[in-house]
């Protein structure tokens, strides 16, 4: 692979089914560098082994839902520049009807049982904000006078401004005559009917946001999840919520946490279609309510009109349901497990009996049920993104729908990853992947870490691993303790010892994997990674002088500084690194900066909130006055998001510079180093090594 190769990824969306299970739709999006924009469209995927076609003809279509009597198509469309907003069709086809025209969008919604209405949130901005009041820009707003801990958020900007509210409306008669919008003398006469848009009634108005709207099996009620207790502004418990659904203004019933002792941040609430049951995932944050690092999130379930008997389905030690939302069956959910890089497809019913219904190789993305048929979206070594149906006798098989990869596999080539296991150095067995390029070797190795630390490299078709192995590097990527996927043991064993387990476990897999290679160059070693991967290469390179060059990304740097400056900082800091500021100082790279002697490349974006620009720029600085070779590439108007979601020539610009900084340093006949790079090498080598305090 290569950056020019980045509009070949197509990524697939939640697939939604139709009633009588004989087709699916899906969203496939990928990057457009002539919009510079993520553009897609739905795709019809027949059951029956028929090929999959092209839908709907928007700029960006994405989120389809067939209604529950299977008449109506509703998704998402945004047109360029724009914001979401609904759309219904018939599900036979025909001409895409505008629902809504919100102005900051529309970003979750469901149907009703009946399939006359939808649910659905958007955020509802305070007047004289984001375009209330013409000409009053960004620029000219009122200032904020802020008294909360959160009130920012990486992605979002500032939140309390914004929040996220719970609307209700009816569906049209998609058959009616199409509205002709009034003029003249008609538009005087008519100024009510100017839009032609079906009402959209608010239903919540709380100063905090609303999120994951969906209806009662009834349909009478809404469920929902918020943080509306005393003191939700220092902890993070989040409670599921119902209201009635004409809107008869009673306090919302709050459905979680109602016992004493543990409390939940509880979400994604749905009952089963007899409405026997009020299923829901949560993570037990101990009685503090903040106690958030690797806790797995379970599934719980409460009788009808006894939320106070709810009991959990799922051990947290063993199982993450953190993959998404719950999918409701009759009798049944299906929810996603994190498990050792993968991502499984788990049906549960109300007694706790758990089945396995997709495992293996693969990350499951989305799934849906009807009629006794599961079709899942999911990507593996081999696909960005594709859709699948389930064989419930047969885990590890699943039947392919689509290949929408098709042509990433053709043009860019899809390079082998090969699990392996290797031993830290006591003995704890670390699991990861290698990605080696074409050739004899020696190769030089990228030792890649992931962020989080909470989360995971998987069975996924990963990007950068293809592109820098195709650019003559073996990649090298594991799962150290702080990762997702292995129990919460795992992950919770680097709490207060940031970079004590967690290094020793990413040196021994590299090691393990330089022995078991005789193909790797062991002289010529590189390290990267993001966010809590920056923190760890920086903590590396300040502790283990083998690795030629390095690339901090979006780091978590200084944790002192963080807790001031992050959206996320108030709580994250404490949690992982403790409250003594001197024993933080021992889990910090900025702290020990005067031990690099690694050249490194800084990169971050402007407007990261969650690991703040100030962090790469003090890092940086440091660097550069202790005459270490450095660098920092500044992406403006992206955020902590950039490798994933940032704009198309940004990710490729990204690419770009990555190779370029390797080129330079760990040059391969693939990606040979420049004269002018060379030149600066030889330049870096002259200058002594700043000496450990």
């Amino acid at each position: 692979m290569k950056p020019s190769d980045l509009p070949l990824l197509n990524s697939v969306s939640e697939p939604t089914l139709h009633p009588d299970a004989s087709r699916a739709v899906v969203s496939v999006q990928r990057p457009d560098f002539t919009a510079d924009a993520y553009v897609g469209q739905l795709w019809n995927i027949p059951l029956d082994g028929g090929a999959p076609s092209r839908l709907t003809r928007g700029f960006s279509d994405t989120a389809p839902q067939f209604s529950p009597d299977g008449s109506t198509l509703v998704f998402l469309r945004s047109q360029a520049g724009g914001r979401p907003q609904l759309f219904a069709m018939p599900a036979a086809g025909g001409e895409p009807v505008q629902l809504t025209d919100r102005l900051l969008g529309v970003s979750w919604f469901r149907f009703a049982p009946d399939s006359k209405r939808l649910v659905f949130s958007s955020r509802e901005p305070e007047q004289g904000r984001y375009g209330t009041v013409d000409g009053v820009s960004p620029g000219a707003e009122d200032p904020r006078l802020i008294t909360t801990l959160k009130y920012r958020m990486n992605g979002l900007g500032y939140s309390g401004d914004k929040h996220a509210q719970a609307f209700v409306l009816d569906l049209p008669d998609l058959g009616a005559e199409p509205f002709i919008r009034p003029v003249g003398r008609a538009a005087a006469d008519n100024a009510s009917a100017a839009d032609g848009l079906p009402e959209a009634r608010q239903l919540t108005r709380y100063g905090t946001d609303v999120q994951n709207p969906v209806f009662s099996a009834d349909g009478t009620r809404i469920l929902f999840t918020a943080a509306l207790h005393e003191g939700a502004d220092s902890d993070l418990v989040t409670d599921v919520y119902e209201v009635s659904v004409d809107g008869s203004g009673e306090e919302p019933r709050r459905l979680t946490n109602l016992a004493g002792g543990s409390r939940l941040g509880a979400g994604y609430p749905v009952e089963s279609p007899d409405g026997a049951w009020l299923y829901y995932l949560a993570q037990d944050l101990s009685d503090t309510g903040r106690d958030f690092v690797a806790r797995n999130t379970a599934l719980y379930a409460a009788p009808a009109g006894n939320a106070a008997g709810a009991v959990r389905l799922t051990d947290p030690e063993t199982v993450d349901l953190a993959g998404g939302a719950i999918v409701p069956e009759h009798g049944s959910v299906l929810v996603f497990n994190l498990h050792r890089g993968s991502a499984q497809l788990l049906r549960v019913d109300a007694a706790g009996t758990i089945d396995t219904l997709v495992a293996g190789p693969h990350v499951v993305t989305g799934a849906a049920s009807a009629a006794g048929t599961v079709v899942v979206s999911f990507t593996d070594p081999g696909t960005a993104g594709d859709v699948a149906a389930v064989d419930s006798g047969a885990p590890e098989s699943i039947r392919l729908l689509s290949d929408f990869s098709a042509d990433f596999r053709a043009c860019a080539g899809v390079l082998e990853l090969r699990e392996e296991t290797h031993p830290s150095a006591d003995g704890y067995p670390v699991h990861g992947w290698v990605v080696l390029p074409e050739g004899e070797g020696p190769h030089p190795v990228l030792l890649n870490i992931h962020g989080g630390p909470f989360s995971q490299y998987g069975w996924g078709l990963f990007d950068e691993a293809q592109a820098y192995a195709a650019a003559g590097y073996a990649v090298v990527m594991c799962n150290p303790r702080g990762s997702s996927g292995y129990g919460q043991q795992h992950g919770r064993s680097i709490r207060a010892a940031m970079g004590t387990l967690d290094l020793q476990d990413v040196l021994g897999f590299l090691e393990g994997v330089l022995a078991a290679h005789p193909g790797l160059d062991a002289g010529r070693l590189g390290v990267m990674g993001g966010s809590y991967g920056g923190y760890l290469t920086a903590w590396t390179i300040a502790q283990d002088h083998r690795f030629t060059s390095a690339i901090v990304e979006r780091g978590f740097l200084d944790p002192l500084s963080f807790i001031g400056s992050s959206d996320i900082g108030w709580f994250f800091a404490e949690a992982y690194t403790g409250s003594d500021p001197e024993h933080v100082l021992t889990q910090s790279p900025f702290a020990q900066v005067d031990k690099v002697r690694t050249p490194v490349l800084v990169i971050h974006s402007e407007e990261d909130l969650r690991c703040p620009v100030e962090q790469a720029q003090r890092y940086y600085t440091a660097l550069k006055l202790r005459n270490v070779p450095t660098e920092l590439l500044l992406f403006p108007g992206e955020n902590h998001e950039l490798s994933r979601t940032g704009t198309p020539w940004h990710r490729r610009q990204r690419f770009e510079h990555i190779l370029r900084w390797w080129a330079r340093w760990l040059p391969t006949s693939q990606n040979p180093a420049t004269e002018e790079a060379g030149e600066a090498e030889r330049a870096a080598e002259r200058v002594p090594a700043p000496q450990a305090p």
